[in-house]
């Protein structure tokens, strides 16, 4: 690989190719004085690109929209949702201007590149503030193992924004395999667009999921082995959620991807104290994206999705058939999630939510962490180093005990969790719990302190925050009070759809 290599553009893109229904042409927005804030190496290594392009003047004009590369073609595309839970009709790219798809194969998107024909009231711009949270989240939950679009690159700008206070504008580079959203396909069918469907939904199945036109399954129904498929990604996708403690915070039809993708980081959190029924965003006055329901409203978005694919499929039972598969394989997914941070190993029946190990430990330990209010990372970071540090049969969760308020109901659970402990070997366990159990995740405060370093000037505490955010697992000494305790102040921060 050229040590120059900058993007090369395939012409024209897979979304350009389906027509003008799907888009609009348009030009980025230029921003004044843009200047670097960030940039993630591994997303540059992931689609090829070279470092030296990357921290070029080319790169910083270009992934702030004040130039455009030679072979781009920029558009924002069109689709329609359902948010918290109404039908808002058409929506689309409002801050966000799709540069291209490269040759790699990855689409490459500007956020907060300008207005577009699909901004509504909005201005088209992000945040300084939003913009560093999406950029690290992003690359955070890639180094979870986690689905997600990626950051880029992150580029600051003088420009005032006007939000509820007045700040300053940025520009997030996101890349994805796609940006393709259930809205999508809920835009043209609910415009009984059926020929741009059935176009949309050959584009999406021919290129991400070529499988679905073989399988026999669902009477060998391309369209409904589709939705199949998808189900089952975002059934797997919520379970890492739930596992790793993280509230999306806006889960409209518009934000899920087609991929089963994280995507569109709003007002997101990480848990700290366990609160199973907690809402991360403020906006979300009735809590329909509380933590708990997540996965019943995913399942909800993607009944919309059926609804929207019907006309494909051609048969109601069928299109419900293919979402059942849905109720079955998110809690499997997340019976073994949740025992992998246990160093058990998920056989069955040990991942039914009644039965086994599931049922014996799990259940009881969430309600052990939610009436004690005890901080979700740091009990699995600790119960992880009590395991990996045990001499004895018995490990010594004496550290745990002191995170704990009901030490006699922590005491009884921890001596059934022994037991089943003793009956795996030790190192397979530790190294399951070492890969399951992050030390670092992006908490809230953690962002905020990031966040206000920068908008004083000071963009090193964000670089050095996404090292350690790409490295999760590893203890980072340097860094290990952002392993610690939150702060009482971490609990007044409040996170909004305009973050």
């Amino acid at each position: 690989m050229s040590e120059s290599f900058a993007p090369q553009w395939r012409k024209p893109g897979r979304l350009e190719a389906l027509g003008p229904a799907f888009f609009t042409s348009l030009q980025p927005a230029p921003v004044p004085a843009p200047h670097w804030v960030a940039t993630s190496t591994s997303t540059a290594r992931w689609m090829q690109l070279s470092r030296d392009w990357l921290a070029s003047d080319e790169a910083l004009q270009v992934l702030s929209g004040n130039a455009v590369a030679a072979g781009s073609q920029p558009l924002a595309s069109v689709y329609s949702g359902h948010q918290f839970g109404v039908w808002a009709g058409q929506l689309g790219d409002g801050r966000a201007i799709l540069l291209g798809e490269t040759e790699q194969g990855h689409e490459v998107q500007l956020k907060g590149a300008g207005r577009t024909p699909y901004s509504r009231m909005g201005d088209g711009r992000a945040v300084l503030r939003s913009s560093i949270r999406e950029f690290l989240c992003s690359e955070a939950m890639a180094a979870l193992g986690i689905p997600t679009t990626r950051a880029l690159a992150l580029i600051g700008s003088p420009l005032p924004v006007a939000r509820e206070s007045l700040e300053t504008a940025a520009v997030v580079t996101r890349v994805a395999e796609s940006f393709i959203r259930f809205g999508h396909f809920e835009h043209f069918a609910a415009r009984d667009m059926q020929a741009e469907l059935r176009t949309l939904a050959d584009l999406v199945i021919d290129q991400h999921y070529p499988e679905c036109r073989s399988a026999e399954a669902l009477a060998g129904n391309a369209y409904a082995n589709f939705l199949q498929a998808v189900s089952e990604r975002t059934a797997r996708l919520l379970a890492q959620w739930q596992a790793v403690g993280f509230c999306h915070g806006v889960m409209n039809t518009d934000n899920m991807s087609i991929l089963g993708l994280t995507i569109d980081y709003g007002p997101f959190q990480f848990l700290d104290a366990f609160d199973p029924g907690h809402i991360c965003n403020h906006s979300d006055s009735q809590g329909r994206y509380a933590f708990n329901r997540q996965p019943q409203i995913a399942y909800w978005n993607l009944y919309c999705l059926g609804q929207a694919l019907l006309p494909l499929i051609g048969d109601e039972e069928l299109t419900i058939a293919a979402l059942e598969s849905y109720k079955s394989v998110f809690p499997a997914a997340y019976a073994a999630q949740m025992l992998a941070k246990l160093g058990l190993p998920a056989n069955a029946p040990d991942t039914e939510p009644t039965q086994g190990r599931f049922a014996l430990l799990v259940n009881p330990l969430l309600q052990l962490l939610a009436d004690n209010r005890v901080d979700y990372t740091i009990f699995f970071t600790r119960l992880t180093d009590a395991v990996a540090q045990a001499k004895e049969a018995r490990p010594d969760f004496e550290p745990l005990r002191d995170i704990i308020l009901d030490r006699a109901a922590f005491d009884a659970w921890s001596l059934t969790y022994s037991e089943q402990l003793a009956q795996v070997d030790k190192a397979q366990a530790v190294d399951l719990m070492q890969k399951s159990n992050p030390r670092f995740v992006l908490r809230n405060h953690l962002g905020e302190t990031v966040i206000r370093a920068a908008q004083a000037g000071d963009f090193a505490p964000v670089q050095q925050m996404l090292a350690v955010l790409q490295a999760p697992y590893d203890p980072h000494p340097d860094h290990a009070d952002w392993a610690g305790l939150p702060p009482d102040w971490a609990s007044s921060i409040e996170i909004s759809c305009s973050s």
